[in-house]
């Protein structure tokens, strides 16, 4: 990547909190976030706000009349927006593109119109509108009055780093010099639940009984230890080297599986084998500090991962962390969570492991990390960031 790109500004709500000291301090606590809500009619463990955050959504769906009927997934992002805009400077006269994703979109939302549909057979004028996917992006767009492009999509768990590689190609082609890019989802509801049951891979474990209900990283697991968690998280892009930037893009990768089964990945990810070496372009293997890996929590999805891993750097293998088995599985914000967790790392320089694995020991600053996600079908994406 001859163009520099920097990430001037980033920002979350999710169950780690809503600002990054918060957020910080609750990666280096060793404990999970997840709580229990009646869903799919079961007591269920998820990942939820917390009060506060709830608090500072509702707030954002008070702050516009129009907003009082959108779905979670949108106030996510736009309380995520707002912050992350006001901290890169960016002002009203700042053009700049939008594109912040989500696997699921307006799931809530949907679930109840349909309902309401089946119980009454009439639908509500604002059913289609409001639970549309293109529905994130401009509605943000509204609320921060931005005059650029503006972008949604859906490419299951990788949404968000698709959407961080959709601004790259905006910012490397001079068509644009600032992004808005991330990811939200909202997916705590019955249906949502009832559908990764179906597939069986979410979490039996009950976290009254054990300390971890999500074994994301545990390579022995004998049982899929997924569970769901909600959230959206932006960062701000920008071209050039820029005083305020807290980290670089200096490598993008992508790669799609040939499917064998709608979920499927193979023995050895070769998705992740050719998204990491696309992305590793030009650098050596052992500059490569640490990877945020997309481990799930699922059998087959962390051990296929860490195989690839395996593949592609042999000796020269980095520290290998996830944050999945303390916020679940955001869906198609957990790619851009886990750059905020690798953010995190580099600005303190300190290596946050998985408290009940084997973690191998920090011996070096934190300067270039890796961050791989990958959604349903295989379709991954690995983004090499370096310290500023």
């Amino acid at each position: 990547m001859n163009t520099k790109i920097a990430i001037t500004a980033f920002s979350s709500i999710s169950p780690l909190g809503n600002n990054p000291e918060e957020i910080w301090k609750k990666y280096l606590n060793n404990q999970h976030c997840f709580s229990k809500q009646f869903l799919d009619q079961q007591e269920t463990s998820v990942a939820a706000l917390e009060a506060e955050s709830k608090q500072i959504v509702a707030a954002v769906r008070e702050s516009d009349i129009k907003y009082k009927f959108l779905d979670d997934s949108v106030l996510f992002a736009l309380a995520a927006s707002r912050k992350a805009v006001e901290k890169a400077g960016w002002g009203k006269d700042d053009i700049f593109g939008i594109n912040i994703g989500s696997s699921r979109g307006a799931t809530d939302l949907f679930e109840r119109h349909y309902k309401e549909y089946m119980d009454t057979g009439k639908a509500q004028t604002l059913a289609s509108p409001t639970t549309t996917l293109g529905n994130i992006s401009s509605w943000i767009a509204h609320d921060l009055q931005s005059a650029g492009p503006e972008i949604s999509h859906s490419i299951t768990c990788s949404t968000a780093l698709h959407a961080l590689l959709n601004g790259v190609a905006w910012l490397k082609s001079g068509m644009a010099d600032k992004f808005l890019v991330g990811g939200s989802e909202a997916p705590l509801t019955d249906f949502t639940i009832a559908q990764m049951r179906a597939l069986k891979i979410y979490s039996r474990i009950d976290q009254d009984d054990e300390d971890w209900p999500n074994l994301a990283f545990d390579f022995e697991k004998t049982q899929n230890t997924m569970i769901l968690g909600e959230g959206a998280a932006v960062c701000c892009l920008e071209t050039g080297e820029k005083e305020n930037a807290i980290a670089y893009v200096t490598g993008v990768g992508y790669a799609t599986e040939i499917l064998e089964h709608n979920i499927s990945i193979s023995a050895e990810a070769d998705c992740f084998q050719k998204s990491m070496k696309m992305a590793l372009q030009g650098t050596n293997l052992e500059e490569i500090d640490a990877i945020v890996m997309h481990a799930p929590g699922t059998i087959k999805g962390d051990l296929t991962e860490l195989r690839a891993i395996e593949k592609v750097f042999g000796e020269h293998m980095p520290l290998l962390t996830t944050n999945k088995w303390k916020i679940g599985h955001t869906f198609g914000a957990s790619g851009i969570l886990s750059l905020e967790l690798a953010l995190l790392m580099m600005k303190h320089d300190t290596f946050v492991g998985v408290p009940f694995a084997e973690n191998s020991k920090q011996k070096k600053p934190l300067k270039k990390i890796i961050i791989n996600a990958v959604g349903f079908g295989g379709n991954a994406v690995s983004i090499l960031i370096e310290k500023a």
